[in-house]
């Protein structure tokens, strides 16, 4: 099977770079998902462990890729319904 994919590429050389450009982008895309996976609180998979994961966010870290000027205050109706549920 692979003897026969290399003889294509030798065949038609201009296959070459798609093949590798398609590559990385297939690595860039799974590296990316396991990254988010593994590291991003609101990336969730299992919902029954931590049902509402959005309690435990940290509001002073960033949760975007790139944040400008990103300014936290608390809003003081959430702040009141917090304490009243707890």
């Amino acid at each position: 099977m692979h003897g026969g994919f290399l003889q294509m590429l030798m065949k038609r050389k201009e296959l070459i770079p798609l093949i590798g450009f398609v590559g990385c982008a297939a690595l860039g895309a799974t590296t990316a998902s396991i990254y988010f996976l593994l590291t991003k609180p609101d990336v969730i998979l299992n919902k029954t462990r931590n049902p509402e994961p959005w309690e435990t966010l940290d509001p002073s870290k960033p949760q975007k890729l790139i944040t400008i000027n990103q300014q936290w205050k608390p809003v003081e109706e959430l702040e009141l319904v917090k304490k009243l549920t707890r």
